[in-house]
């Protein structure tokens, strides 16, 4: 059965929501937290999901780190960190809760989880290319489609290419082969750039209610892709579709035949003396091959022919090798060699 092209990822939007509350200190004796603090959120949703099954929110993310200020926490407690990991259990937000009764400057910076992964290349050849952060097929095929189009390619060595000036500075060599350059481009790649949002987490009780959102692009399966897994997986289905492929394959089979009866009646009806002439050829030659007829038949049909200087001795020799094989024939019946 044929491979199937499955649905290509879509752009999405993902709005981020951030939040916080501040909850003051109780007096001595009450039962409640003697200290102030507060608690930041981090959630997120997609806008307009026509999906079934929503995405958490950490699905999107590789990494999240909450850079609060070091001034009030001090170089060991300022930073929240969250890396995925194999056993991660997603989520759909993330809280940071700390002691403070005043406002914190805070940074997030936010690594999205591509698939494929992708990566920033190095800013020269970045610019060179005009690729900024792609997946590493797109950027071997931009840096490909530069070669091809500068025509950087060795004439006489086809697995060598020839360095321009601009190749000459970011790989660092005149010349280099196909299999060396993705262990050079490997040390011009890095780690795309993380989503950065700077916040500002208020204690003033007028800002409780407050929600700062930001909209970001973020990559999706499309939703017709798991419908197709689905029936591509099931047995049945995969009949179904053994059926139509055979189906198709009949079809144009009989629309190809159609095609040629076609192409045989529109070259009779638009020269038909030409296209007896040519059509009586090509049965004579079929004749010929499927009779496996030798010589020349209409040569033979005349008397000139056999008028010819060398019909006797063809004729003697025939004669000749005749009465040999009858003498074979008498000796083999006989038991007796004739002289």
């Amino acid at each position: 059965m044929a491979d199937k092209v499955l649905p290509q990822r879509q752009k999405r939007k993902l709005r981020i929501y951030i939040s916080n509350t501040y909850t003051p200190g109780k007096p001595e004796g009450e039962d409640a937290e003697k200290m102030s603090s507060w608690e930041l959120r981090v959630e997120g949703k997609l806008l307009e999901d026509p999906g079934k099954q929503k995405k958490k929110f950490s699905s999107f993310f590789k990494s999240l780190v909450i850079e609060l200020d070091k001034e009030l926490y001090g170089p060991d407690n300022h930073l929240v960190e969250w890396h995925r990991m194999p056993t991660t259990q997603e989520t759909d937000g993330f809280q940071v809760k700390r002691p403070g009764d005043v406002n914190v400057k805070c940074t997030l910076l936010l690594m999205l989880d591509h698939q494929p992964p992708q990566y920033k290349l190095d800013p020269r050849l970045a610019r060179l290319l005009g690729v900024h952060t792609q997946t590493r097929a797109s950027i071997m095929q931009a840096l490909w489609l530069y070669i091809k189009n500068n025509k950087l390619q060795d004439s006489h060595e086809k697995e060598y290419i020839n360095c321009n000036r601009y190749f000459r500075q970011i790989f660092g060599c005149t010349r280099m082969r196909f299999p060396e350059i993705p262990m050079k481009l490997a040390a011009l790649l890095q780690h795309p750039d993380p989503i950065i949002i700077n916040h500002m987490i208020s204690v003033d009780p007028n800002d409780q209610k407050k929600t700062a959102c930001y909209d970001i692009d973020v990559e999706v399966d499309d939703p017709l892709k798991g419908q197709m897994n689905s029936f591509l997986s099931s047995t049945t289905n995969q009949q179904e579709i053994a059926a139509l492929e055979m189906k198709i394959h009949e079809t144009i089979e009989s629309i190809n035949q159609l095609k040629t009866q076609r192409d045989f009646m529109l070259s009779f009806s638009n020269n038909p003396q030409d296209f007896i002439k040519d059509w009586l050829k090509s049965q004579s030659r079929d004749l010929k091959l499927m009779t496996d007829v030798a010589g020349n038949p209409e040569e033979e049909r005349r008397t000139e022919f056999y008028q010819a200087p060398w019909v006797p001795e063809a004729v003697g020799r025939y004669v000749y090798s005749k009465v040999q094989q009858r003498r074979q024939e008498l000796e083999q019946v006989l038991g007796i060699r004739l002289t």
